[in-house]
C-alpha cells in the first residue's frame, strides 16, 4: 500500500510544501495533468485520458498510455483515481483540482467526497489551498494562524462544531443555502466536528511557503 498523486489540469502553485508532499509518491496523470509533471519533478507511471486537451509529450521518459473514448460516462480524473485504487494506493493527494473550469473544478470536489464517504483518504492540494472532506467525526487540522478558510456545504449540516477560529460554531445545523460557513479565521490549529451532511473544508496554505 502506498500513497499516490493524481495530476489534473487546474493551476497549481509548486511551492516547497507541494513539492514535499508529492515527493516520493506514485504519480498518474488525467490528460492535461501531464502539464505538472515537470514543475513538480515527478514521472507519473501512468498517463490516462481521451487525450482531447492536446497536450503533447512531456520533456520526461516516455509515460505509458491508457486511451479512453471521449464519450464516456467518467471523467479523466475518476480513471486516474480508479487505476490507483486498482494499483494498490492507501491515500491519494490529488493536485490541481481547484480553478479552470469551473464543472471540472466541482466534478472534483464531488468525486473527493464520494471517495470519502466510501472510507477512502483523499486529500486535494494545489500548493496555494487545500481541500478535505469533512467526516463524521471530530478532525483537527493543522493551521497556521491568520489562514482563512470555509466549509462548503453539499447538503443541509447537523451539529456542526468549529473550535480554534475566529467566528467559532457549537452543535449548528445549517441549512444548504445559508453562507454561515464562509470565510472564517483560524486561531491555530482548528477542530471540526460534523454529525451530519457532506461538507469539505477549504484551508488556506501558509503563503511564506514558497
Amino acid at each position: 500500500m502506498s500513497r499516490f498523486t493524481i495530476l489534473l489540469a487546474g493551476p497549481i502553485e509548486a511551492t516547497s510544501e507541494l513539492l514535499a508532499e508529492v515527493a516520493g509518491t506514485r504519480v498518474i496523470a488525467a490528460d492535461a495533468g501531464i502539464r505538472h509533471a515537470g514543475a513538480l519533478k515527478v514521472v507519473p507511471e501512468l498517463w490516462v485520458g481521451d487525450f482531447d486537451s492536446h497536450v503533447g509529450e512531456p520533456d520526461l521518459v516516455a509515460v505509458p498510455r491508457r486511451t479512453w473514448p471521449r464519450d464516456k460516462d467518467r471523467t479523466d480524473g475518476e480513471i486516474a483515481i480508479a487505476e490507483a485504487w486498482a494499483r494498490g494506493a492507501s491515500s491519494l493527494l490529488v493536485v490541481g483540482a481547484f480553478g479552470g473550469r469551473s464543472d471540472h473544478a466541482f466534478s472534483h470536489l464531488v468525486i473527493a467526497l464520494r471517495e470519502s464517504e466510501a472510507g477512502r483518504d483523499v486529500v486535494l492540494f494545489d500548493g496555494r489551498e487545500w481541500g478535505y472532506p469533512l467526516p463524521l467525526a471530530p478532525r483537527r487540522f493543522a493551521a497556521r494562524r491568520g489562514a482563512q478558510f470555509s466549509i462548503l456545504k453539499f447538503s443541509d449540516l447537523g451539529g456542526l462544531t468549529i473550535e480554534g477560529a475566529r467566528f467559532p460554531l457549537d452543535r449548528a445545523d445549517i441549512p444548504f443555502a445559508s453562507i454561515l460557513t464562509q470565510s472564517n479565521e483560524a486561531l491555530g490549529d482548528v477542530t471540526v466536528d460534523l454529525r451530519k451532511g457532506r461538507a469539505l473544508l477549504l484551508l488556506q496554505a501558509d503563503p511564506l511557503v514558497r
